[in-house]
């Protein structure tokens, strides 16, 4: 069982928890935000594109946004949540004129990854608010991150082909004789891939707990995202 003095340890090393303490180290907040910052463009962008803009506009608002967001290293935030404290800032900024301030700076970006639109049409252009879109694309952006490491350690363990054939049942069953024709596939017994699918779901699970811790400060914190997080990917797209 995990005490509280290890939980209060577990969650000092978040990204999120050196961002609260501002004071203690303006270089060390500045990295751990601007590390977030990289890893969450996604609902930023799905925002700004339910906001109205379109793609390449949209594009460069974020890239503008998040290289204002990693420049921050004043004062520690008021907001518990990083995904809180991201939509209060974006709100900011678009509030202002952002082209003005862009311009101003030399117009300073940060890149954002290519694939954004195609995931925006996928997953969030049908969110009926901006707000839907972001808290959608926050929380499937939460799971992508934890399924890129989970196929990171499969290719290091030399698994990677099987992670490959299992990997869509993470959050399904499959159907009957499915694993059959894996198996078959990759010399592998039936069993042994229903063991390692198991193995796997849970992985995934603890991945993704870890990748949500990283944007708060504490085990209450953690377990209010956890509900956010399902209740999110609940509801009808």
């Amino acid at each position: 069982m995990e005490t509280s003095s290890t939980s209060q340890d577990r969650f000092a090393a978040t990204r999120w928890s050196q961002v609260l303490r501002a004071a203690d180290s303006a270089a060390q907040t500045g990295n751990a935000l601007t590390e977030l910052a990289r890893r969450y463009c996604y609902p930023i962008y799905a925002y700004v594109r339910r906001c109205g803009h379109a793609p390449v506009i949209a594009g460069e608002i974020a890239g503008v946004f998040l290289h204002k967001v990693s420049a921050n290293t004043g004062n520690a935030p008021a907001q518990r949540h990083f995904r809180h404290y991201l939509l209060v800032r974006l709100n900011e900024f678009l509030g202002a004129d952002w082209a003005a301030l862009a311009s101003a700076s030399g117009s300073p970006v940060m890149l954002v990854p290519t694939d954004l639109e195609t995931r925006y049409q996928r997953d969030a252009a049908g969110a009926a608010t901006p707000e839907l879109a972001y808290e959608r694309a926050f929380a499937l952006e939460v799971l992508a991150l934890a399924l890129q490491r989970l196929q990171g350690e499969a290719e290091q363990t030399g698994h990677l082909p099987m992670y490959q054939a299992l990997q869509v049942y993470l959050a399904q069953e499959p159907a009957p004789g499915e694993l059959d024709a894996i198996g078959a596939r990759l010399n592998l017994p039936p069993l042994a891939l229903l063991v390692a699918l198991k193995r796997l779901r849970h992985r995934f699970r603890e991945l993704a707990a870890q990748e949500l811790a990283d944007t708060v400060a504490s085990g209450s914190d953690l377990t209010i995202e956890q509900g956010n997080l399902r209740s999110v990917l609940q509801q009808p797209q």
